[in-house]
């Protein structure tokens, strides 16, 4: 699972990258209008992601800006990463 998570990483940091890079040298065409698209896409569906980790998390653990700014990057993969740290700490206690 580990490597699954960090394989799942690293192509969102990708994607992100590709995205950006495509508002300051716009790929030609439609390619170009379609990446546009997708990043408000992708925004807004890991700004859910983050209102959903506040909503499950909030009370079990501690949050910091770097937990929400982890979860807007990286998404489902960092709310699995969370949820298995917050497994852990429940069969410790």
């Amino acid at each position: 699972m580990k490597y699954v998570l960090l394989t799942g990483k690293t192509m969102t940091l990708f994607a992100w990258g590709v995205m950006i890079f495509n508002l300051f040298m716009p790929f030609p065409g439609n390619t170009g209008l379609a990446l546009n698209i997708l990043l408000l896409v992708t925004a807004f569906m890991h700004a859910m992601q983050v209102l959903m980790f506040y909503s499950m998390f909030s009370q079990q653990m501690k949050l910091t800006k770097k937990d929400f700014l982890t979860v807007f990057g990286f998404g489902v993969f960092a709310l699995l990463e969370y949820r298995k740290k917050l497994m852990l700490q429940l069969q410790h206690t």
